[in-house]
């Protein structure tokens, strides 16, 4: 489940570096104003509305009050479905896999939507916007007017593994992908994981991985690969940023967080704010991996995974979150 996020997060991070930012770009060209998606999956509503000001200035400068608005999304190839995902999974778990999305959207177009948003802004500052929003690929001579440019990679990871943001995961593997010169497809962002897990040493003994979120239902990764490639984030300081952004035992909105029960018995409250750890739940799945710092300030990886158990899943997380409190030593 989830815990894949660990394999694209530290994939993005090694081939891209902790300070890659994502860039989103308006461009104008004969009475058309484009947007044009750059896999940054934390652009907001604000930061568009930016981009809007700067494209009707010029705009109005060159006397023009009316345009078309059209979306480009060319840059990350079809599918935007994985294999293995459930129809019950998009677009409330994860959004059909596009480069441009405005405010996380879950939606089953977010380009379109995002253009939309994007007419509105400009018919709000005085601008006409002509037809409805269409999809189209920029042309060559389009003439940039606006652009914004995302936050950096590693805070984008941190808030990926806080909460376990499907969208996010998926995002930054096909981008990774992109910035690589491979092809923009769940294939061959996997190809490049699989690439840098090796590189790091880690097994790569019967895993398979279809997308970057977990979601899949196809998606194999053996506690071990993950244990593993824990270990190695832990000695890694280009890393840095997992370990940093891993949800804390009782930390208040992560997905390790109380309002989720989560270490809140008596055999794990004892290790609350003291196992930094990845989530993964699906029906039928549950994992947790994870690092946890001992008495004499040493780094102790683990990872529990539980398959096809007809136990409640409330149950399997105390069991596990008591497992990790054992890893800790604070409970035996």
């Amino acid at each position: 489940a989830s815990n894949a996020k660990l394999a694209t997060a530290t994939t993005a991070l090694t081939l891209l570096g902790p300070d890659h930012r994502f860039t989103t770009r308006v461009v104008y060209d004969d009475g058309t104003l484009t947007l044009i998606g750059g896999g940054d999956r934390t652009l907001t509503s604000a930061d568009l509305a930016d981009m809007t000001k700067a494209a009707v200035a010029g705009l109005k400068a060159a006397g023009r009050t009316d345009v078309k608005v059209r979306v480009d999304d060319s840059l990350f190839a079809e599918p935007s479905l994985a294999d293995g995902w459930n129809e019950g999974y998009y677009p409330t778990e994860v959004a059909p896999v596009r480069s441009l999305v405005v405010d996380g959207a879950a939606v089953q177009d977010t380009s379109l939507d995002a253009g939309k948003v994007f007419a509105k802004q400009l018919a709000a500052a005085g601008i006409t916007v002509d037809g409805q929003v269409g999809r189209a690929q920029a042309g060559r001579s389009a003439v940039p007017v606006a652009q914004h440019t995302s936050g950096p990679l590693s805070d984008i990871v941190k808030k990926m593994l806080k909460t376990s943001d499907n969208n996010i995961a998926e995002t930054l593997l096909r981008m990774t992908a992109v910035t690589l010169g491979k092809p923009a497809t769940f294939e061959g962002g996997v190809d490049l994981v699989r690439q840098v897990l090796a590189s790091y040493g880690v097994s790569l003994d019967n895993f398979v991985m279809h997308d970057g979120s977990g979601l899949s239902r196809a998606d194999r990764i053996p506690a071990a690969t993950l244990a593993q490639l824990l270990e190695a984030i832990t000695r890694a300081p280009a890393l840095g940023s997992i370990v940093d952004g891993l949800p804390v035992a009782g930390e208040a909105g992560s997905s390790l967080g109380p309002e989720w029960g989560r270490f809140d018995d008596a055999h794990s409250k004892c290790a609350v704010g003291k196992v930094h750890a990845k989530t993964g739940t699906l029906t039928g799945a549950v994992a947790l991996s994870g690092v946890t710092k001992t008495a004499d300030g040493e780094w102790r990886v683990f990872s529990f995974i539980e398959n096809n158990s007809t136990a409640d899943p409330a149950g399997i997380k105390d069991a596990m979150d008591g497992l990790a409190a054992t890893v800790n030593g604070c409970w035996a």
